[in-house]
């Protein structure tokens, strides 16, 4: 069964990494899957419809930032190896590139099946040529996928806006201005825990705030539409009750009679 696009891939690989005690999200720093396990560095891999050298390319240019890099693609009908090479020898390729390999078997009627065809080598010493580790392009996908709350991309995909943290966070402030009318960054600060909630109402990014006078934001109207374009993201976000908002107040005016 020949899929239509590499988003499809990315479904049944995260199921298969989850199993595996993995936490997975999507689109992280354009790598199309990202998992994380403990302490452990990062697990990327890139997926594509079939094997191929832009596929390799992609998979090579992510050894940058972890030495556990996969390539996934369907597995060609009948099991076959793709391009008329044997399975050994596609192996014995990603083991000189350092990378592993997944295969994605699709069904009519059965849930999809993953297998691995060949683990990354662990050892750079059998490369032909690795690329350099970058400990800063490391620290900056572990980050990123670290500050998101949720996956909420599908991997593989190219023609739709992506949730970064950053616009989870700029959501998040838009959402409690929705709900609780103007506000000043401290207090929405305070509400969603983000210490740069002021500079990111200041630089107004997205155009979604505007300031009604000094310390006081407002939602535009396409901080509005933002929210109805991004409902499955809003959907998840905390929002805290009336109670909730009036037990922080009065802790800070306690708080600040002490001192």
């Amino acid at each position: 069964m020949a899929v239509r696009t590499e988003t499809e891939l990315y479904a049944p690989v995260k199921a298969y990494l989850e199993e595996l005690g993995y936490e997975v999200k999507g689109e992280v720093r354009h790598c199309d899957l990202v998992a994380m396990r403990g302490d452990e560095p990062p697990l990327i891999v890139e997926l594509k419809r079939s094997f191929s050298i832009p596929l390799l390319l992609q998979g090579i240019d992510r050894l940058r930032i972890s030495r556990s890099v996969y390539v996934a693609f369907e597995l060609p009908n009948k099991g076959r190896a793709p391009h008329g090479a044997t399975w050994p020898e596609l192996r014995k390729l990603c083991a000189m590139l350092g990378l592993g390999m997944l295969t994605v078997r699709f069904y009519k009627t059965r849930k999809p099946r993953v297998e691995v065809q060949c683990h990354p080598p662990g050892d750079d010493s059998l490369l032909l040529s690795p690329p350099r580790l970058s400990k800063p392009a490391a620290g900056r996908l572990i980050h990123e996928f670290r500050e998101r709350g949720a996956d909420y991309n599908v991997g593989g995909s190219t023609q739709r806006k992506l949730v970064t943290a950053y616009r989870e966070k700029a959501l998040h402030l838009a959402l409690l201005l929705r709900e609780y009318g103007p506000c000043s960054p401290r207090q929405l600060r305070d509400l969603t825990g983000n210490v740069k909630a002021a500079g990111m109402l200041q630089n107004n990014v997205y155009r979604w705030y505007q300031r009604v006078e000094r310390g006081v934001y407002r939602l535009t109207p396409l901080g509005e539409e933002a929210l109805t374009v991004f409902a499955h993201v809003v959907a998840a976000l905390p929002v805290p009750t009336q109670e909730e908002v009036q037990a922080a107040a009065g802790r800070k005016r306690a708080k600040a009679v002490k001192t």
